[in-house]
């Protein structure tokens, strides 16, 4: 007997399970190589199996941003995301942006224009934002505004997160992400 054909542009999916399979995940630049199953969330691999509680649980639906991580440099939503999906690919999150134990300037540049408020909605909208700079070094306030509509801030500092934003990719003092200048809080007197 022939094996249906799939429809055009459809792609084959290898089943995995039951139970845990192997799943590696490249996380802030290292290896791991977990036992998860098919079904856990990146969000879970990330917070329950490697201790990495910055990207947060809120809506668990897709729509808050308070979980978003990089995926290969894009941001995703980790709840929604199954880590079997990344089994191989880049990770990063808002515990491996520091350099040598220094703030990153998204992360200075949100001190500094208090856009930080509660800081629970503070690490998926500083992975947002830098995404938004990795692609636009230089984007325009209605740009930003588009890139973080996913990021959900409660206390509502919209106005804020945008000028952090802002001063990142302007500020001499605090370089665009990806160029950390680690003495900058240290000359603000932070």
């Amino acid at each position: 007997m022939e094996p249906a054909s799939s429809a055009p542009g459809a792609r084959l999916v290898k089943v995995k399970g039951p139970g845990p399979v192997p799943v590696c995940l490249r996380v802030n630049d290292r290896l791991y190589c977990l036992p998860l199953e098919p079904r856990c969330s990146l969000l879970d691999a990330l917070r329950q199996h490697l201790g990495l509680t910055g990207a947060k649980r809120v809506c668990n639906m897709g729509e808050c941003g308070a979980c978003t991580v990089l995926l290969d440099g894009r941001p995703i939503n980790a709840c929604i995301t199954l880590a079997v999906e990344c089994d191989g690919r880049s990770i990063t999150t808002i515990e491996g942006i520091a350099t040598d134990g220094h703030l990153d300037p998204l992360q200075e540049a949100f001190i500094l224009c208090d856009a930080v408020q509660c800081g629970f909605c503070t690490p998926g909208q500083i992975m947002a934002a830098r995404a938004l700079l990795a692609r636009n070094p230089n984007p325009s306030e209605e740009q930003i505004r588009r890139a973080m509509a996913g990021n959900l801030c409660r206390c509502g500092t919209y106005n804020q997160i945008v000028q952090a934003v802002r001063r990142a990719c302007q500020d001499s003092d605090v370089p665009s992400a990806g160029r950390s200048r680690p003495d900058a809080v240290a000359r603000r007197g932070r």
